[in-house]
């Protein structure tokens, strides 16, 4: 596990951070499978390379990371870390192919028409993460997935509100166009970083679902598998006062202002729900 392991530890993710909650089998298996997930991520943004190569690049991963699935001899050192994981926790080649497949949108889709295009890919780069973790987390009741899937989304939903004015300089512009034609705004003025009533009106549109999706996490795990979502419900813990922050600046991300939390209320956030996980105390602090 050393690659993977090194590859978590260099990565300043929250769900990387979200980790030092779970015993040491699993906190292990998650670095693998964290690795795996940010190899393909970085093949599809490696823009210095052709569409081509990177799509070429992303079906080696498919077809190694099937080998690892089937019980063959993958090539790359992160599969290879990942298929005991893959064996232990009995994970799908499937998801694996969906998430691929939503790196792949990222090579050609640089707009979405629609809200529901856009839910496509949030179930596919974010949900589908979710339903191969709680894989290693343990869960018994089926209705865990639904949670998984709706956190995802919300999470997926929040970086794209925070990452509007960094997407935009790659040329890139996840909220739907539709919407935008409804505010009454044009794709010039958020690749320009215009900041405007109608921008807010437009945001609170993406922030609506988002809060949803919150609200349905909350609503959908259940009792007996609140203590074993410990990582998920930190994470959701974090990314929810992050879309608070974004809320209260009425989703204005076109200032110098960056838009994430400092470590030490990261790290508060940990420390909270460690002692609500020791206490067994339910911890839905998001989606109020």
């Amino acid at each position: 596990m050393q690659q993977s392991q090194a590859i978590t530890r260099n990565s300043a993710s929250n769900l990387a951070l979200a980790f030092i909650l779970l015993p040491k089998q699993k906190r292990l298996a998650m670095s693998a499978l964290y690795a795996f997930c940010r190899e393909v991520d970085d093949v599809a943004d490696e823009e210095s390379h052709s569409i081509e190569r990177r799509r070429s690049g992303l079906a080696v991963w498919r077809t190694d990371v099937k080998l690892a699935c089937d019980g063959g001899q993958p090539q790359f050192v992160v599969n290879q870390e990942l298929q005991p994981v893959i064996r232990e926790f009995k994970l799908p080649f499937d998801f694996f192919d969906e998430l691929i497949k939503g790196c792949e949108m990222d090579l050609t889709t640089l707009r979405y028409q629609t809200y529901e295009e856009l839910d496509l890919y949030c179930h596919r780069v974010a949900s589908v993460v979710g339903l191969l973790s709680i894989e290693i987390f343990g869960y018994t009741n089926p209705q865990t997935r639904n949670y998984a899937t709706h956190l995802g989304k919300a999470l997926q939903l929040t970086n794209i509100l925070r990452d509007v004015k960094s997407d935009s300089k790659r040329g890139r512009i996840y909220l739907p166009l539709d919407e935008l034609k409804a505010a009454g705004m044009t794709e010039d003025e958020i690749l320009l970083g215009v900041y405007s009533e109608r921008y807010d009106k437009l945001a609170a549109t993406i922030a609506a679902r988002a809060r949803d999706f919150y609200r349905r996490a909350a609503e959908t795990l259940p009792a007996e598998d609140r203590r074993s979502m410990v990582a998920a419900q930190m994470m959701a813990s974090v990314y929810w006062r992050l879309f608070l922050k974004l809320e209260r600046a009425r989703f204005n991300v076109f200032v110098p202002e960056t838009f994430r939390l400092s470590k030490p209320h990261k790290l508060a956030l940990i420390a909270r729900s460690w002692m609500r996980h020791a206490l067994n105390i339910p911890s839905q602090d998001y989606g109020q």
